[in-house]
């Protein structure tokens, strides 16, 4: 059978463009024909794609293609057209009240890209949602057949080599907090910021937050956090901007928690990443936090900053406390291991085929 995939972009490291690869991965492994069809994508990554407009030589009405659905574009628009079956894949898009204030042009675009989500609820066999937050979502505006496909994460890449500079920058001996996001509103950097300030202060002053993500396009967000961070004196906050993955993965491994303020998650890849690097996990319960983190981990149900800080200081100082939770972190990874998301993506196809 052949089985492909729509996108908008496809990126080098990006989450969803992982999941697109282990996707196509899985479906060969079961026998199927599985290309990628793009309109943007990284020159790296070209080897791995087809241009989106070559799709019409491709479909058949018994083909099936998963569209991984992100704001409007032309290959939405050539995905509700053809005649194969569909199944969109719903990664969420963040309400656009969190950008009003910050980017003119990515609060118009998640607000249309929230619209056309609603337009286009009877127009696919199935919508997926990554996570039951997300499938929630779908059955609110309209879609009639909804399931849950969690992402399909490689975790081997992260037997990889770390880079090196990155340890003898920040491999100080200094206990190091991160987070990696895209530094954008919903993700909530100032919180981090401010449970850090309220730990180096009075807990640790040998310490130091590490900030992974791109913030190209955010200036604004970007000049308000280190605004704050000038108001209220905090020392060795590092933001790295974009980074590669052994870069990425040498951030990682200095980790001694991991800590997340996000107020709208649809799923929570470095959640799981941390899980899987034995890095004790603090989020706040945002979204589908609690769902990704299946019961590892702590999660925070309200915000108070001086008793985050108070518990980070417990773990790094309870060497008991701390095993406790890794292990934990474990178990719940068990939900994730590939063969378990892939036997479901079957099960889902199986059922379009079927249907």
């Amino acid at each position: 059978m052949n089985i492909h995939q729509f996108a908008t972009s496809l990126s080098y490291g990006d989450a969803i463009s992982d999941e697109m690869m282990e996707i196509q991965s899985a479906l060969r492994r079961e026998g199927h024909s599985s290309e990628i069809f793009i309109r943007f994508f990284e020159p790296r990554m070209a080897e791995h794609i087809h241009d989106y407009r070559d799709y019409r030589r491709f479909s058949s009405p018994d083909n099936v293609v998963l569209f991984h659905f992100s704001i409007g574009s032309p290959v939405s628009k050539m995905f509700f057209r053809i005649p194969d079956k569909k199944v969109m894949i719903y990664h969420n898009i963040t309400p656009y009240t969190y950008f009003l204030d910050y980017h003119r042009i990515l609060t118009r675009e998640c607000y249309k890209g929230r619209l056309e989500l609603k337009i286009f609820a009877d127009r696919v066999d199935l919508a997926l949602g990554d996570s039951e937050f997300n499938r929630k979502e779908l059955e609110e505006v309209g879609y009639a057949s909804t399931g849950v496909l969690p992402l399909l994460l490689n975790f081997e890449k992260f037997e990889g080599r770390a880079d090196e500079t990155i340890r003898l920058i920040y491999g100080g001996g200094k206990t190091t907090i991160l987070f990696v996001g895209r530094v954008i509103p919903n993700k909530k950097f100032e919180d981090v910021i401010r449970a850090f300030y309220f730990y180096q202060k009075y807990y640790n002053p040998n310490s130091q937050l590490i900030l992974a993500g791109d913030y190209r396009g955010m200036e604004r967000y970007f000049g308000a956090l280190q605004d704050l961070m000038g108001r209220i004196e905090v020392k060795d906050v590092h933001f790295t901007g974009h980074v590669d993955f052994s870069e990425l993965l040498a951030y990682f491994q200095l980790a001694d928690i991991y800590l997340s303020m996000s107020e709208h998650e649809g799923f929570g890849v470095p959640l799981l990443e941390s899980f899987h690097l034995g890095i004790p996990v603090i989020a706040y319960d945002a979204g589908a936090v609690e769902e990704t983190m299946n019961g590892g981990g702590i999660l925070l149900r309200e915000k108070s900053f001086p008793r985050t800080a108070a518990l980070i200081d417990r773990i790094v100082r309870d060497g008991d406390f701390r095993k406790r939770i890794v292990s934990g972190q474990k178990q719940a990874l068990a939900k994730y291991r590939t063969e378990n998301i892939s036997r479901i993506l079957m099960d889902h196809i199986n059922g379009v085929i079927g249907g």
